[in-house]
């Protein structure tokens, strides 16, 4: 396969996103409370990180924890949040959202669309909890912007969803409707998953607590980031 492999490591400062970047990562996620699986980080903070690297950034759009984008008052608040961190320099996004019936909420999708105007997005792991995914990819296909799915292929991690995984990757070689945007694979993913979803043609990785061996109260560790870009890399010590 001669298409270098995207590693995407999740970022909660600057000193995050230095470790990320000296570990060999190409692209960061910027979010804020993994407590709550990820929030939208403060301006500040990705002002911080944006100076500290030079590196693609995908920032988080996301209030609240859970995939319901809450009160119209709700979504109003997200479109502002979106609209100040453009402001601030930010060119790509990470967002999703499902309705009461695990579809796609297209309206809130659109509105921050909208607001991003053209900036490339990931659907984030909303797709484990939709009631049907093959739908709701079929639904955002036209939406602008999107470029990729973020992925376990199930609710429960990489080790339960890799049979989806695996199907999808298929689909995506097929170019089947729906499946143009790329897939990257995180949730639970582990270097011993990597030699299957390579040889299915997956070339797009995200880690968060695997880059950081101590915890999520330690930072990013550039060496746990460098062992994962060696093994899709092939380099020694990789596959």
């Amino acid at each position: 396969m001669s298409e270098r492999p995207l590693l995407e490591v999740i970022a909660l400062d600057g000193d995050d996103a230095v470790a990320a970047r000296k570990g060999g990562a190409d692209r960061l996620e910027i979010v804020s409370d993994m407590a709550a699986d990820g929030l939208s980080p403060s301006r500040e903070t990705f002002g911080r990180i944006r100076d500290a690297v030079d590196i693609p950034l995908r920032v988080m759009l996301r209030l609240t924890d859970g995939f319901a984008a809450g009160t119209p008052q709700d979504v109003d608040r997200l479109a502002e949040v979106a609209a100040g961190l453009r402001a601030e320099g930010a060119r790509e996004f990470v967002l999703g959202f499902l309705d009461a019936h695990g579809r796609a909420d297209l309206v809130t999708v659109e509105r921050l669309v909208a607001v991003l105007d053209g900036c490339h997005w990931t659907f984030h792991r909303a797709i484990d909890r939709a009631a049907d995914r093959d739908a709701l990819r079929r639904r955002l296909a036209d939406v602008p912007g999107l470029d990729g799915f973020l992925t376990a292929g199930s609710p429960k991690g990489v080790d339960d969803g890799m049979p989806t995984l695996l199907d999808e990757a298929a689909a995506s070689t097929a170019d089947e409707p729906g499946y143009e945007a790329r897939m990257m694979v995180g949730g639970g993913l582990r270097l011993d998953h990597l030699p299957v979803l390579r040889a299915a043609g997956v070339t797009a990785f995200h880690i968060g607590g695997a880059a950081r061996p101590e915890g999520w109260q330690a930072p990013v560790s550039p060496r746990a980031v460098a062992a994962w870009r060696e093994v899709l890399d092939g380099r020694p010590g990789g596959e």
